[in-house]
């Protein structure tokens, strides 16, 4: 039997200076990643972008404009399936230009908890390293294909 993957969504949110948005995980403090989450039945990747990441960075959908998307990167869970039955999640990921520069408005406690802390990474300078193991690779394909960087 074929394996299933979870349709999923990741936003890269990027200010006018060219930072990006990582966030600490709250369940593994040693790793941070991009706002992701899976897509609802009957929802829209569109939809499911701008849920996820008003949930998990408390940034709305009228603070910033979608300007490009990549997509599906696939990933396998490091354990096998998960209790839905998915071996892994296939990503479309969104590059996200704010309108403002204002990160002020960041306020995990009115979230639901997925970060504990939120930093501005240069592109160049994004810690691969830092993500979880099973989405290093497709990190680096996300940011070659949408940033031209190695």
């Amino acid at each position: 039997m074929p394996k299933r993957y979870r349709p999923n969504v990741a936003a890269i949110l990027q200010r006018a200076d060219g930072r990006v948005l990582i966030g600490q995980r709250s369940d593994y403090p040693d790793s941070w990643q991009l706002p992701q989450g899976g897509i609802d039945r009957g929802e829209s990747a569109e939809d499911a972008l701008h849920r996820e990441v008003l949930e998990e960075v408390g940034i709305g959908p009228e603070r910033y404009a979608i300007t490009a998307r990549t997509g599906p990167h696939r990933y396998d869970f490091p354990f096998g399936e998960d209790r839905r039955g998915f071996g892994g999640q296939e990503q479309t990921y969104f590059l996200c230009r704010l309108n403002d520069t204002d990160d002020t408005h960041i306020d995990l406690s009115a979230t639901c908890g997925e970060f504990v802390a939120v930093r501005w990474v240069e592109v160049a300078n994004f810690p691969v390293h830092l993500a979880p193991p099973m989405k290093q690779r497709v990190y680096r394909d996300v940011l070659e294909r949408l940033f031209a960087a190695p």
